[in-house]
């Protein structure tokens, strides 16, 4: 094993990252090489840095003009310079300031520098490299986002625990989740991701809910158990009803229990509205990680991003410090807020109206993109693609079981004719 990997594992020896990591994540580290050595340039050879694999000319980095046109808000620096490993730190900087403004209960001081990766689907795989391998089993919801098969067992080749996060009732099967915990805190150690707003179901805990996941981590690490608690907040901040819980459980997590090790996996993907930037973040947060124990992670993240896409999309970075900057943002962001919550609002009015559909039954939703309906007695393939060959609908089928209709891409006015189409089509079959 590399001499500094092994530096850093004596370092996280003990705590609950150390215990967490798989064998990847024991072996990363970040490299005393190019990059590092840059970094040390920058700051002691401003004028005279002859480190970097980059052209510069009176200062500034060379630029095309069919670029820099398509630019013109970003400078030279922004639109094509590298970014540095983890990010640009004032973007980095302004989006741990966003996330303590949405997430009150969140201790800035207790949780890591957000570090850029290109989007979140990048995020949650390098969590995985970092604590899961062919012997771990994570908890996820039952049906969830199908790439989470890919990443967790296709590339890691661990186990997903399938729970199904919604029962019967209207909403959250906390004693689904909670049995599930329980018994996967007997092996020593409990691995879980949340996805709200969930992912194909599009709900998120009411503030109860949210109380009673967090207490059930809370007692899981009091057992004894070592807890990684995995937030993908893809969606994070489109709740449509005011039951719902506001924050991420991160900010509760990430100081919860010494035991417990919280990661917020969030970005501007959805929250902005700019789907192909291509950049996330990555928070880790724990009382049982000290400072020497953070910056020991953020490390072994930063081996994790530079042996795969080096850094993440520069002028993606920047765009979103001028979004976050912007005076505008705030009252453009509420408008669309509103022009999806107007979208849901429609769906809820049509399935309000049209009760105990023989055979669609809609899972729980308040929030995020979509709502799904589980499917009785026929195939959601068969259905998906008699909507799309005959009515030109696109849905998507999760299994035989599962028809999910993203209400977000779909025009106020046009919910009733689809979601009637849907209903006729489905009674049909």
């Amino acid at each position: 094993m590399n001499p500094l990997a092994v530096e850093l594992n004596t370092v996280l020896d003990g705590s609950i990252t150390g215990r967490l990591l798989s064998p990847l994540g024991h072996r990363l580290f970040f490299p005393r090489g190019i990059i590092a050595q840059s970094n040390e340039a920058k700051q002691l050879a401003p004028a005279k840095n002859a480190t970097i694999g980059m052209a510069f000319h009176n200062g500034q980095p060379l630029i095309l003009s069919a670029i820099s046109d398509s630019m013109p808000t970003l400078t030279a620096k922004e639109a094509v310079t590298y970014a540095p490993t983890a990010g640009v730190e004032d973007v980095r900087r302004a989006w741990k300031d966003s996330m303590a403004k949405k997430n009150p209960s969140m201790k800035p001081d207790e949780v890591t520098l957000p570090a850029a990766v290109p989007g979140i689907t990048a995020g949650i795989s390098y969590v995985a490299d970092l604590f899961l391998d062919k012997t771990s089993t994570i908890i996820a919801s039952d049906p969830c986002w199908d790439n989470y098969s890919l990443i967790f067992m296709e590339r890691r080749g661990a186990k997903i625990r399938g729970v199904p996060f919604f029962g019967t009732g209207p909403g959250l099967d906390l004693a689904a989740i909670g049995a599930a915990i329980r018994e996967e805190a007997k092996t020593g150690s409990v691995r879980i991701i949340f996805n709200f707003p969930n992912n194909p179901a599009g709900y998120s805990p009411t503030k109860t809910e949210a109380d009673a996941l967090v207490n059930i981590i809370r007692e899981t690490a009091q057992g004894g158990a070592d807890v990684l608690v995995i937030c993908d907040d893809a969606y994070f901040g489109l709740f449509y009803e005011d039951d719902i819980s506001r924050e991420s459980l991160f900010g509760r997590l990430a100081s919860l229990h010494e035991k417990v090790l919280a990661v917020k996996i969030d970005g501007p993907t959805k929250e902005d509205y700019v789907w192909g930037l291509r950049v996330a973040f990555i928070t880790f947060g724990s009382p049982g990680l000290k400072k020497e124990h953070q910056e020991a992670l953020d490390k072994k993240l930063m081996g994790e991003i530079r042996s795969s896409v080096s850094c993440a999309n520069t002028p993606a970075q920047y765009l979103i410090l001028k979004v976050l900057s912007d005076p505008r943002t705030g009252g453009e962001k509420q408008a669309y807020y509103e022009l999806l919550r107007d979208r849901y609002r429609a769906v809820r009015a049509f399935i309000a109206g049209n009760p105990a559909h023989p055979k669609l039954s809609p899972m729980p939703f308040n929030s995020g993109y979509f709502m799904s309906f589980r499917c009785n007695g026929i195939d959601a393939e068969v259905l998906r693609k008699k909507l799309l060959a005959d009515h030109g609908i696109g849905a998507i089928a999760l299994g035989p079981g599962i028809l999910r209709v993203a209400f977000a891409a779909l025009e106020k006015e046009q919910v009733p004719e689809i979601y009637r189409i849907i209903y006729d089509t489905a009674e049909k079959l």
